[in-house]
């Protein structure tokens, strides 16, 4: 959905996006307020950006409000959630975006980092997402929209990478059983998996990666912040009515590629 397009579609909801902090949390909340949406701006540790992006909200004339949480904890989750919807009487969107993606050797990892990543990537969807949902449905809502951000790790994993790669296929499947359960509710349950998306730096840090994924993608480049939130406001849009349990993958084609 282009820019263009995507304006004015969630006018009059309110979407709480977690990690918003981060970039690619960032990206997707600055496109569902171009898409009319009020946003709650989640941060744990992104004080300042989170401000940012508040105020480059607010100054372009939408809705924004920051609020901190810790997602490691239950209660935290449902506080954030009971916030948000408080903000402006409702929540009609919810994105599962925070998360953390270390790299580390499957021989070296411990239990400890494994609880971690899954903590932070599966554990804090599914606590949000409960809360949401009965927010969404309750005082007689009428449903709504949930967007885990998961990956195409999910389904093809690389070497570093098996709690994050895990995690992210167990947040695939949680979205298809919550989309299972969800739906006669009136909510909507769905993933977005992004491919190899670009930050400040990437390309000194990681030349060769970069080039290889540039070779690779059909597409011809890295992804952008925004492209995942075009996703994330699609699939909360009305356009998206009838779309539930499913995994949209945004990677300028890279998972078309064949292996052999």
């Amino acid at each position: 959905m282009s820019e263009a397009a995507a304006a004015g579609v969630l006018t009059g909801r309110v979407a709480l996006v977690t990690g918003a902090g981060g970039l690619l949390g960032g990206g997707i909340a600055r496109r569902l307020a171009h898409a009319g949406a009020a946003v709650v701006v989640h941060w744990h540790r992104s004080e300042r950006a989170a401000g940012a992006l508040v105020e480059e909200i607010t100054g372009a004339g939408g809705e924004a409000v920051a609020v901190r949480a810790d997602l490691t904890r239950e209660a935290e989750c449902h506080r954030l959630v009971d916030t948000a919807a408080a903000w402006r009487g409702r929540l009609d969107v919810l994105v599962n975006n925070a998360g953390v993606q270390p790299v580390q050797p499957l021989a070296e990892m411990t239990a400890d980092d494994w609880r971690r990543v899954t903590e932070a990537n599966v554990t804090s969807a599914f606590c949000c997402t409960q809360a949401a949902v009965r927010a969404m449905t309750g005082d007689g809502g009428d449903g709504g929209s949930v967007v885990h951000i998961a990956s195409i790790e999910g389904s093809r994993p690389a070497p570093g990478h098996a709690h994050y790669s895990a995690a992210k296929a167990a947040l695939i499947m949680f979205a298809r059983s919550a989309a299972l359960e969800y739906g006669p509710l009136g909510v909507r349950v769905n993933t977005v998996s992004p491919g190899l998306v670009d930050r400040p730096g990437l390309a000194d840090d990681w030349p060769d990666g970069v080039d290889r994924w540039t070779r690779a993608a059909p597409l011809t480049r890295l992804g952008r912040p925004e492209d995942i939130g075009d996703a994330c406001v699609f699939l909360a849009s009305d356009a998206a009515a009838w779309i539930t349990g499913t995994d949209l993958v945004v990677d300028g084609g890279v998972s078309a590629r064949p292996t052999w």
